[in-house]
Order: C-alpha cells, then sequence, then structure tokens
C-alpha cells in the first residue's frame, strides 16, 4: 500500500476529521479514510490475506461460483454500494473474514460445517455489514487516532523517525482480519445481516440457528472453531436473544432455507473432505517425526483428491524429512504445477534447492514466495543463501525485511542481521553517551543488539581541538552496559551536553 496517503491523512487529522453518517446504520460516527482509500486498502490487502489464510480453493470452481453468486444477491441488497468480491479459502479452520472496501473469504472447513443455502447466506451477510458499516475501517482509524497523537508530538519537536508507525503491507491485512470485533459491531452485524437476509428472500432464521449451534460448540470448546470463527468473532446468548428480537421485531414471512440446493453444491466437498482430514493427520505425525505414519495419511488423501497442491506439497515435506531429494523435488514440481499462485509451495521448494547446492535456482523459488507472500521466513532464508554467496548488502537488505517479524524466523535473521552488519556498521546498533563523573568525562557504550561485542574504537568529541579517541577492549554482552571512566576534564557540568561520542569500529565477540 501507498505510504504518503496514510501518513498525509494522520498528519492533517485535527483539521480533517469530521462526522459522517454510516450508511448501514444511520449513526453519526468519526470517519478519517475516504471512501476511495477504504476500497484501495481493502483491494491491496487481499491478495497476500488469502495467502496468509491458505491460498484460494481451486479444485471446484462451481463452489466458488456458488459462494459468489449468493453473496452477490446480498450484497445487492445492502445499504452501501462498494465493490464487493467473495472467495473460498482453502482452509480446514471453520472461518469468514472481511476487509474494508467489501473484500470477504470464506474458508472451506466452514463450508463443510454448514447445512443450508440460508445458513451461508448469514454468514456471508455478517461480513458484508462488517464493510459495509465499515467495523475494520473504524478499527484502522482508532489506530491512526492513536499514532496521530505521537505523530503530532514528532512534528512539534523535529527530527523524529515516524517510519516505525507506517504498518507493513501484508501485517496490516492479518491485523484487520485477526481483531475481534467489539460487542456493539458483532450485534449490529447480526442485525443487518438478518435484514440483508430477509431483502434478499433467505429465511433469516437460519440466523438464529447458526448462532445456537456457534455457542454450544464454543462452550464445548471445539479448538478450530476456537482457532477460527469465534476468536474474531465470539458467540454468545446474547446474540442468540439479541437475533431472536430481530426476527419478532421484523416479522418475516417464510424465505428460502435453500438446504438442498446447498447439498448439491457441496456435494464435492463434502465427498473429499475425508483427504482433508487424512492430510491434517499427516501433518501431526511430521510434526512429531513420524514420517511412516504421515507418508501412509498422504497417500490415502491423494487418492481420494489426486489434484490437490497442498496434498503433493505435504509429500515433498515427508521425502524432504526423509532426505528423499529427488522425491520430494519431484512432489514441490506437482504442487506448483497444480497451484502456481501459492507462495509455501516455492518456498519450501527453495529449501530443498538450497539444502542440494542449487542456489541459483533457490533464490528464484524464495523471491517467487516473497513476491506471493513475503514472509519472515522467506526473507530469511534468502538472506542466508544471499550471506553464503557473499552477497553482504542483499543479505542485509533481506535480514532487515525478516527481523522485522516477531517470529522465530525474525529473532534469528535479527541475530544474523546483528552478526553480519554490526562490524561494518556498529553506530546502527550500538549506543554511546557522554555524561561527568568528579568533573571528569565518562563514558556509557551500550549493547541492545544480540550479540557479544569487543574491541570498540571511539571517538569522543566536543570540538576540532578538543577531541580524542579510546579502544574499549572488554567485551560486551547484549543488553549490557559499560562504564569507562576518562581523565579528561571538563569542569562545566552544563557542557557535557557539547560532547559526542562516535562509535567507529566494533568487532562481535560470538
Amino acid at each position: 500500500m501507498r505510504k504518503g496517503p496514510v501518513l498525509l491523512l494522520v498528519m492533517l487529522w485535527l483539521p480533517l476529521a469530521g462526522c459522517a453518517i454510516n450508511p448501514v446504520t444511520g449513526k453519526n460516527q468519526l470517519a478519517l479514510l475516504p471512501q476511495s482509500y477504504e476500497i484501495e486498502m481493502g483491494q491491496e490487502q487481499y491478495a497476500p490475506s488469502r495467502q496468509m489464510h491458505g491460498g484460494d480453493y481451486l479444485l471446484d470452481p462451481d463452489l466458488t461460483r456458488y459462494v459468489q453468486s449468493v453473496g452477490q444477491r446480498l450484497a445487492t441488497v445492502s445499504d452501501r454500494k462498494l465493490p464487493f468480491e467473495f472467495v473460498v479459502l482453502n482452509s480446514n479452520i471453520p472461518n469468514a473474514w472481511a476487509l474494508p472496501g467489501g473484500k470477504i473469504a470464506i474458508n472451506r472447513g466452514l463450508l463443510t460445517e454448514l447445512q443450508s443455502e440460508a445458513e451461508l447466506a448469514a454468514v456471508l451477510g455478517h461480513e458484508i455489514v462488517h464493510a459495509a458499516a465499515r467495523h475494520g475501517a473504524q478499527s484502522y482509524e482508532r489506530g491512526l487516532l492513536l499514532k496521530g497523537a505521537v505523530l503530532a508530538l514528532a512534528i512539534a519537536t523535529g527530527g523524529y523517525d515516524f517510519s516505525n508507525l507506517v504498518v507493513g503491507a501484508a501485517s496490516l491485512g492479518g491485523s484487520l482480519i485477526n481483531q475481534q470485533y467489539s460487542r456493539e459491531a458483532e450485534l449490529e452485524a447480526d442485525h443487518y445481516g438478518i435484514v440483508y437476509m430477509i431483502r434478499a428472500g433467505y429465511d433469516p432464521r437460519a440466523a438464529v440457528d447458526l448462532q445456537e449451534t456457534f455457542v454450544r460448540l464454543s462452550e464445548a470448546q471445539q479448538p478450530n472453531w476456537l482457532a477460527g470463527l469465534f476468536a474474531s468473532h465470539p458467540p454468545s446468548l446474547e446474540r442468540v436473544q439479541k437475533n431472536k428480537e430481530t426476527l419478532a421485531q421484523l416479522a418475516p414471512a417464510g424465505g428460502e432455507q435453500g438446504h438442498q440446493r446447498y447439498q448439491d453444491q457441496t456435494a464435492h466437498l463434502r465427498k473429499v473432505q475425508p483427504a482433508y482430514e487424512a492430510s491434517e493427520k499427516a501433518r501431526q505425525a511430521l510434526n512429531s517425526g513420524d514420517t511412516q505414519t504421515a507418508r501412509s495419511q498422504v497417500s490415502q488423501a491423494l487418492r481420494i483428491e489426486p489434484d490437490e497442491a497442498r496434498f503433493h506439497c505435504l509429500l515433498g515435506d515427508i521425502h524432504a524429512a526423509r532426505k528423499e531429494n529427488h522425491d520430494a523435488f519431484s512432489a514441490y514440481q506437482a504442487a506448483i504445477n497444480l497451484d502456481p499462485s501459492y507462495f509455501r509451495n516455492y518456498y519450501q521448494r527453495g529449501k530443498l534447492l538450497m539444502n542440494m547446492g542449487n542456489g541459483q535456482q533457490a533464490r528464484k523459488d524464495f523471491e517467487k514466495s516473497i513476491a506471493l507472500l513475503p514472509t519472515a521466513d522467506g526473507h530469511f532464508a534468502l538472506g542466508n543463501l544471499y550471506w553464503d554467496q557473499g552477497n553482504r548488502r542483499e543479505a542485509v537488505k533481506s535480514f532487515k525485511a525478516a527481523a522485522k517479524s516477531k517470529s522465530q524466523a525474525g529473532t534469528a535473521a535479527l541475530h544474523a542481521l546483528h552478526r553480519l552488519d554490526l562490524p561494518d556498521h556498529p553506530d546502527r546498533y550500538l549506543n554511546a553517551w557522554v555524561d561527568r563523573k568528579n568533573g571528569r568525562l565518562r563514558i556509557t557504550v551500550h549493547n541492545p543488539s544480540t550479540v557479544s561485542v569487543r574491541n570498540l574504537r571511539l571517538k569522543v568529541k566536543r570540538s576540532r581541538k578538543r577531541s580524542f579517541r579510546l579502544t574499549v577492549k572488554p567485551t560486551i554482552k547484549p543488553g549490557s552496559r559499560l562504564k569507562i571512566q576518562t581523565e579528561v576534564e571538563e569542569p562545566k557540568k552544563k557542557d557535557i551536553h557539547k560532547w559526542h561520542v562516535y562509535i567507529e569500529d566494533a568487532l562481535v565477540a560470538d
């Protein structure tokens, strides 16, 4: 996403922020983002968000078209005209989500749990309201307001680096999707979702029945549901009761359930569901080191659904764990041939190729994976590849990108970055300053990096005529500080701020 509009909106927040009428609820609300930017934000986050949640489900295009037809039937009667899009994702987790601007996704794992078209309409209608009523955009705007206060201080004091306030491309979509909606937002989405169902000719009782099912599953602590829909859309008895009150208030007359139509459209999905269950067992077995069971389970999955790229990629993982590199490569190639649009297929093949010593092709795979979804894993792997090839500049760039993540790969990348780049640019990673003790200068060196350092060469300067160099040989561990008392006199306490320390050289002691 372009950084300029976000930054401009934040900088001009006070004069531009104002009230607008919510097109769904009719209520006044604060609005920072114009609709054009809201649509742009959703559009730019749609592809990476789909990647990080399993990628598109490609094996049943008729099912996707069916879901899109139900979604558009509801979108047509919504109170806000947005460029709505609907997609089915290849994930076992029962979930659905909406990005600002009307970009909506529903997981394969939720479709297998629904029983009728009316229940599907209840889910999609709920997500349509989240987009139409600006629930995701409002959450983003609240974040901008908090950052705006910080930025206002930065502008007032001057020189503050506010680049860390700009939200990264893929992480923004993730934060919008994984947020837990407020109680008010969920009640609004429930209420107007029912309204849209009635307008579109669906039986709204399906929404109440579905919420009652969700409450029972929540009370039973169903793990897949807790990790999916319930994480961002927590069910409650209050929501069930409010939905019943909405039905009583609106008094709908009939409406379609579409049970048989839904069963017909999802027949293939239910038929191949055992394949995905076997695949999940294979993944769990592989994670526990039981490659024999993993191979047996993924073979069962492939017998049921031989064209599923995820199964071939998993088979590649199993072969790679067994050091069967040729078979692993063939499996990854099959996965890419079946689905060239999914980032993980390239990342896994790139890892294999790097281990096999084919760095040139591995680099292409990592770059393709990052282009589809910029992950810490991808950047870290690419950084290691560049480092092995002696390309320090590109290795530093890749490690910096990966280090922005708080994941395991991000932590490892930060450590690699410090090992590689700190000796060349110690001033980027180490801090030093001057104070005064007993009328003499005292220097403090702080090491906030992840590596131990030694043999620091410092230049301490007040003016052209008053400067000196100092070598600090003791090792300074990560997170530690070292104080050095000098013999240089500074009789005036008020002049201590005129002294500056420059770190010219350092060695990594690890």
